[in-house]
C-alpha cells in the first residue's frame, strides 16, 4: 500500500504557520501581566521561552511548539516537530528536563500514521536526554505536532535575546532557505538531492550548540524559525536595543532556494517576515529583492545566531563544525544602536 502523505493534507506547513509578528504583537498588546519576584525572563524580551527561578541553583525554562506538516513522511514530521520544539531550550542554554506531546488528528487520516509521528517525537526527546511524560490528543481537520517542554538552567547562566553587547560578533550555525525549498518541493520544482539535506538540518538537535554556547560563555542568542534570519534577529536587537549589522553575502544558504526565488517560488511567510522587519531595517541599495526574500525565510527547526565575544569567534566556530553544524559561519556584528535596529547589505 502507499505510504500516507502528510502534505496531502496542508497548504503551508511547519514554522511557516506561524500567525504573523505583527498580528501576533497586536494581539499580545494591553493583555495582563503576572509579576513575580521569581520571574527571570518572559514576554517582554521577546525570548525564546520563559524561565522561572525554583531556587538560587535552579530555574526552569518553559516553551512549546507545534504546527501542521513540514514533510510527508509521519516519523520525519515528528522527529522536525520535536526538534523544533527542543530547540528553544537549547537557546537559552538549558537542559531538556521532560516534553508533553500536543496532537491534532484528523479520523479520516489512520492511526498509523499519528503512532509514526509519536515514534519521531519520542525518540527526539530521547536523544535530547529527556522524559516524555503524556500530552493531550483532540480531534481536527489538519494534524499538528509539537511538544510542550520543560529545561533546565542556572539561574546566573540564562542566554537571552536581551544580553547582545556593541563589539558581539554574529554566528550563524545552520543554513537558511529552507521554506523556500519546501515550497518547491510541493510544486515539483526540487529534486531529492537539495531535498533531504533541508530534511536532515530540521532533525539536527541544537542541543551541541547550546553546550557550547555556555561553553564559552555566550549570553546572547535566538534560534531562526518563522519569522525568518531578519525577523528574528529584529527581536534579539529590539530586546538588547542595540543594532545588527549583517552581511547577506556570508549568510549560509540551502543549495537551490535562491534559484527557486528566481522562478517565482517564494512562500506567502516572506511577505508577512518583511512587513514585520521594513520599519525598522536599512537595506544596501544594491541588495537584490531576490536575496532579501531568503533572508526573510520562514525557517522550521533552524539553526543558532549567536552574539560571541570577537576573542572566541574561531574557537567557537572550529567546536561548533566539528559537532556536526558544517555550515557556521560568522554573518556580522553588533553595534550601538542607530536610527534603526537592522543594517543589512
Amino acid at each position: 500500500m502507499k505510504p500516507y502523505d502528510l502534505l496531502s493534507t496542508v497548504e503551508y506547513g511547519g514554522c511557516s504557520a506561524k500567525l504573523s509578528a505583527n498580528d501576533l504583537s497586536t494581539a499580545l498588546a494591553d493583555l495582563p501581566k503576572t509579576p513575580h519576584k521569581n520571574l527571570l525572563v518572559d514576554i517582554e524580551t521577546h525570548d525564546d521561552a520563559g524561565v522561572y527561578k525554583v531556587s538560587d541553583d535552579l530555574a526552569l525554562i518553559q516553551t512549546t511548539d507545534f504546527f501542521p506538516p513540514v514533510c510527508s513522511d509521519p516519523y520525519e514530521f515528528g522527529q522536525i516537530a520535536a526538534a523544533n520544539a527542543l530547540s528553544d531550550v537549547y537557546a537559552m542554554g538549558g537542559e531538556v528536563l521532560t516534553a508533553l506531546n500536543i496532537v491534532a488528528f484528523p479520523t479520516k487520516v489512520p492511526l498509523d500514521v499519528l503512532k509514526e509521528i509519536l515514534r519521531g517525537g519520542i525518540e527526539k526527546v530521547i536523544e535530547a536526554g529527556g522524559v516524555m511524560m503524556g500530552g493531550h490528543t483532540i480531534v481536527d481537520d489538519v494534524p499538528k505536532y509539537g511538544l510542550a517542554v520543560t529545561g533546565s538552567i542556572h539561574p546566573d547562566r540564562i542566554i537571552t535575546n536581551a544580553a547582545a553587547k556593541p563589539g558581539d560578533v554574529l554566528i550563524l550555525t545552520k543554513p537558511i532557505g529552507a521554506g523556500i525549498i519546501m515550497a518547491g518541493k510541493r510544486i515539483g520544482e526540487i529534486e531529492m538531492d537539495k531535498y533531504q539535506p533541508i530534511l536532515e538540518s530540521m532533525k539536527q538537535l541544537n542541543k551541541e550548540g547550546g553546550r557550547i554556547m555556555q561553553k564559552y560563555k555566550v549570553k546572547c542568542a535566538t534560534d531562526i524559525t518563522g519569522f525568518g534570519l531578519l525577523g528574528h534577529a529584529l527581536k534579539l536587537a529590539m530586546g538588547s536595543n542595540v543594532t545588527l549589522k549583517i552581511d547577506s553575502k556570508r549568510v549560509p544558504s540551502f543549495n537551490g532556494a535562491l534559484d527557486l526565488i528566481e522562478l517565482g517560488c517564494i512562500p506567502g511567510a516572506c511577505f508577512r517576515n518583511l512587513e514585520y522587519v521594513e520599519n525598522e531595517c536599512t537595506f544596501e541599495k544594491s541588495l537584490r529583492s531576490n536575496h532579501k526574500m531568503l533572508l526573510l525565510d520562514a525557517q522550521t527547526s533552524g539553526g543558532l545566531l549567536i552574539c560571541c565575544n570577537e576573542n572566541d569567534v574561531n574557537n567557537m566556530i572550529a567546536e561548533l563544525s566539528e559537532s556536526g553544524y558544517a555550515c557556521t559561519s560568522v554573518i556580522g556584528s553588533v553595534c550601538e544602536k542607530g536610527n534603526k535596529y537592522l543594517l543589512i547589505n
